[in-house]
């Protein structure tokens, strides 16, 4: 609080950037207003727009005595190696907090002070794609950094292997999709998948259903049974009658296999790490939801690398709509594609025979877990 040269008190109000918060905030602002304060309300850059939004483009007009300002979302940081001017909207968000008795930081924490007694540490990447953050973590921690990416690019090259028939999936794959995949022309499906954890409330499900369809361009959803917290993941009829010639949705897939059909031109992802790689192994621009944990730091990584665009958390059907014809059709779509190729093509000269992730597990292998020096 301050006292302004009208000689009226000051009240600057900041409050937490959630509804009830800013509701609340703001009763208490106007009950200040009247015993004779000047008052100046903060939000968010991303609330005020929100604001504008919803209750017209004059609501925060104010008055001279009661002002709207708007503040960034989330401070530049800069004291993160490897990552320069990066958001704090963008570390994970097991980092976002406050309490120093927070389960998962205190987990993380434990886990990132421990690699330091380890012999090694493994990270699954290769060098050309995140340079600056290996030589960051190579100075910072005292193992051996080896990073031995993309892994099915060297299992790849394994001939006769008798293990390739071992599956990975928690969930029974529909393989029938790679059908359907058959018969679509180079580059022209969107496919969907929100990964293993990720939950949708049902709002934001038809969001993203209605989002889709009014694209009218051919998709292929993966909706688990569990998507959606509490509820079935069911579409209304409405929904089914209008995408039937070019919709399909299944409850899980061989993700690798779809990514690397000729078909797919683009992914609608989550972010979750193994999502991102593997959609860089495979060439194709992601439109990016992130939800949870890393993910919102892999989408941040992915625009930066310029192979993909993030999608507001608060997802509404003309954004859906709209971003995924500009990563399907738009000029930014087939910037971000060409972009894609030339990271696959790194990735797999990375894992080639004498590429770095290849020579990396060499290593690994002669110096760490063989026990040899070379």
């Amino acid at each position: 609080m301050d006292v302004g040269c009208d000689h009226k008190p000051h009240a600057v109000c900041i409050p937490a950037p959630a509804q009830s918060h800013i509701k609340s905030f703001l009763q208490f602002a106007k009950t200040l207003h009247h015993r004779g304060f000047h008052i100046t309300f903060v939000n968010t850059e991303f609330n005020h727009k929100r604001f504008l939004k919803s209750q017209g483009p004059n609501s925060l007009d104010g008055l001279p005595d009661f002002r709207f300002e708007a503040i960034p979302d989330d401070n530049t940081i800069e004291w993160i190696p490897g990552k320069k001017d990066i958001c704090l909207k963008y570390l994970p968000t097991f980092c976002r907090t406050t309490d120093p008795d927070d389960i998962l930081f205190n987990i993380t924490m434990e886990a990132a002070e421990n690699a330091n007694k380890t012999s090694a540490v493994l990270l699954l990447t290769f060098d050309a794609l995140e340079k600056d953050a290996l030589e960051a973590l190579s100075s910072s921690v005292s193992p051996p950094i080896y990073s031995i990416g993309p892994l099915q690019l060297m299992l790849n090259q394994i001939p006769e292997d008798p293990l390739k028939p071992m599956g990975y999936s928690l969930w029974k794959e529909e393989r029938d999709c790679l059908q359907w995949l058959n018969c679509k022309p180079p580059n022209s499906i969107v496919y969907v998948n929100f990964g293993s954890i990720v939950v949708l409330t049902p709002e934001q499900l038809l969001e993203f259903g209605w989002g889709l369809a009014n694209t009218k361009l051919p998709f292929f959803w993966v909706i688990r049974p569990d998507l959606v917290v509490g509820k079935s993941a069911i579409l209304p009829p409405e929904f089914e009658a209008e995408t039937k010639d070019r919709g399909l949705i299944a409850s899980w897939c061989p993700q690798e296999e779809v990514l690397n059909h000729p078909s797919v031109g683009g992914f609608l992802t989550h972010s979750g790490w193994n999502s991102t790689i593997e959609s860089i192994t495979a060439g194709v621009p992601m439109l990016c939801w992130p939800f949870y944990g890393d993910q919102q730091i892999n989408s941040y990584s992915c625009c930066e690398w310029g192979i993909g665009m993030e999608i507001d958390t608060d997802v509404k059907r003309d954004n859906v709509e709209k971003l995924v014809k500009e990563l399907m059709e738009g000029d930014k779509g087939k910037k971000m594609r060409s972009k894609c190729l030339e990271w696959k093509k790194l990735a797999e000269e990375a894992t080639a025979p004498h590429g770095s992730s290849s020579k990396n597990l060499e290593n690994l292998v002669n110096r760490v877990l063989l026990r040899k020096i070379t």
